[in-house]
């Protein structure tokens, strides 16, 4: 674990403090937020996952380390963190820790307690406060019931002059809305995501050749996000060849790769915990049979039409509906579907080949934090700073009797990274090959 935050001091204390405020506004009076850590997960037996933060903590904080707590809280001392003691038998086991100190020190904590301080003097910090900010069922079970405790122990002790919160809020209105806007330091982590990102893709499509596996492809992907300096995978890869692509989530990355075989990769690298999302389809033998490429550039003209639409004040919804009414009406050309495009799009008929959302916002989680709607509970209005991604798809079973023989198995989906600029936008994915002649020759290389 890291001993410092990857980002500025200052960078980390403005965002607080922006918390902070939007704390006061939503809440006149004194108000509280607690964000924990992310719990360590077991994998099997005696062996951990790979700990990774929590997005929201991280965001605030830039720690890292297990069994974190950080609370935001109107006074003298805004910000306290608590974290595990220095131990170095234990650091000699698991790592070194930054401590009492190094909390105060490297992550500007206000004042700093041991983890085990947790439940004699968290109680302390939200007594008396009007509002409590906390997201239950969002974390840790274990926190929620200790919350839960905490606020009872506290109603118990009334009469003694203890006060619970009237109120509790969720903090994602504020930190969600916050990280949905890229600050130019969140710009550059992405921005390293991207490249290294775009190394390992054509490392796949150099690797994924008739003979190869799923599993040599992803072994390519996991050597380029980490040897260029990221942390790995932001989301576990997918790669499928063949009919495989036909299959949303498929992860199983053990098959071969055969002649004929388009090979979708979906992998994006991270850079201090943000990630790129990032998908390419691309023909095994380096060429696009003639029933693929008329699929590929369906899939392609959908994309370039949902992209080209972005700019401060479209929505996600508008260009999802641009890219349904592109791939509906390319699904007629191709015999997929039969009739008016109008009235399968109202029917939903698209849905059998194409079934999922186009777009999602992108950071620190590759489905990131941020509200779809605004407050009156319509489609949200792009703005410069947001990044998400545009992915439309084309999935055709192996099996399915009504459509054309040549087009069954046939899985694509192609997907960029874009971010809203106040003039539009820009593609941060698009020096990674994606049009057929660039996919063919990446895959010939």
């Amino acid at each position: 674990m890291a001993l410092a935050p990857p980002f500025p001091p200052e960078v980390l204390a403005t965002r607080r403090a922006l918390v902070l405020r939007r704390m006061a506004e939503i809440a006149p009076g004194s108000s509280v937020a607690v964000f924990p850590a992310t719990p360590v997960a077991v994998r099997n037996h005696d062996v951990d996952h790979p700990y990774r933060a929590d997005s929201d903590l991280f965001w605030l904080t830039g720690f890292e380390e297990p069994e974190a707590v950080a609370v935001l809280a109107t006074g003298e001392k805004p910000f306290t963190l608590f974290v595990r003691p220095r131990d170095p038998e234990k650091e000699t086991w698991t790592g070194r820790r930054s401590g009492v100190e190094g909390a105060k020190k490297a992550f500007g904590a206000d004042a700093a307690f041991t983890v085990d301080a947790l439940d004699k003097e968290l109680p302390e910090l939200v007594a008396g406060k009007g509002t409590l900010f906390y997201r239950l069922g969002a974390v840790d079970p274990a926190f929620d019931a200790r919350i839960a405790r905490i606020l009872q122990g506290l109603r118990m002790r009334a009469r003694a002059g203890a006060a619970a919160p009237a109120r509790i809020e969720d903090p994602g209105q504020i930190v969600h809305e916050l990280r949905l806007r890229k600050r130019p330091e969140e710009l550059i982590a992405l921005r390293k995501a991207v490249e290294i990102t775009r190394r390992a893709h054509l490392a796949a499509m150099q690797t994924g050749r008739p003979g190869s596996h799923e599993y040599e492809v992803q072994a390519a992907l996991e050597r380029e996000f980490r040897g260029g300096g990221g942390r790995g995978w932001g989301y576990y890869p997918i790669v499928a060849a063949g009919p495989n692509a036909t299959v949303l989530h498929y992860n199983e990355n053990s098959d071969p790769v055969r002649e004929g075989d388009l090979v979708l990769v979906d992998a994006g690298g991270e850079v201090d915990l943000y990630t790129a999302d990032v998908t390419r389809t691309f023909p095994a033998g380096g060429r696009f049979s003639e029933a693929q490429r008329a699929a590929y550039e369906l899939v392609l003209g959908a994309a370039d039409e949902a992209i080209a639409q972005t700019r401060p004040g479209a929505t996600i919804d508008e260009l999802h509906e641009g890219a349904v009414r592109h791939l509906t009406t390319g699904m007629v050309k191709l015999g997929l579907l039969e009739g008016d495009v109008d009235k399968l799009i109202k029917d939903g008929a698209f849905r059998h080949y194409y079934m999922h959302r186009t777009s999602h916002w992108l950071g620190l989680d590759v489905h990131d934090a941020g509200n779809y709607r605004d407050e009156r509970g319509g489609p949200r209005k792009l703005e410069p700073g947001m990044v998400f991604t545009v992915e439309p798809g084309l999935y055709i079973a192996p099996d399915d009797e009504k459509a054309p023989e040549k087009l069954r198995g046939i899985g694509i989906r192609i997907e960029d990274d874009i971010l809203v600029t106040d003039g539009g936008h820009e593609n941060l994915t698009a020096a990674i090959p994606r049009t057929v002649a660039e996919v063919e020759r990446s895959a010939r290389r």
